[in-house]
């Protein structure tokens, strides 16, 4: 079930692929959660404004976000911020430039969370 948003610099925009990224963050929530791949579902929000540290021309940011259901090890979900931050790379064109990247994963209240499929 994990809901992943995946928010990114503007400027890397021509240089991101998002959908690869996409997929292969629900493929690693699969395989390192034990999530079902077809509930995974993740966004991608672009950012016109980004600081990181004291010159804002030097790093594009990627921040992901992991929300998952109670119940994963602290283990699990290191190996899941892990994974995240090997895998960014490859979706990234060698026109990004330096990159900042934060990965956190952390636990839903599945008590208040619904989610369904419409006009299906």
């Amino acid at each position: 079930m994990p809901l992943i948003t995946v928010d990114h610099t503007d400027r890397l925009a021509a240089a991101f692929d998002r959908r690869g990224f996409g997929l292969a963050l629900n493929r690693l929530a699969a395989e390192l959660l034990d999530a079902t791949p077809a509930k995974c579902k993740t966004r991608f929000r672009r950012t016109e404004e980004n600081v990181v540290g004291a010159d804002a021309d030097t790093f594009a940011l990627v921040a992901v976000k992991v929300e998952i259901f109670p119940g994963r090890s602290a283990e699990a979900k290191a190996a899941l911020a892990e994974a995240v931050l090997e895998a960014l790379p490859e979706y990234l064109g060698p026109d990004a430039g330096p990159v900042q990247v934060a990965v956190q994963v952390e636990e839903l209240d599945h008590l208040a969370y619904r989610s369904t499929v419409l006009g299906v």
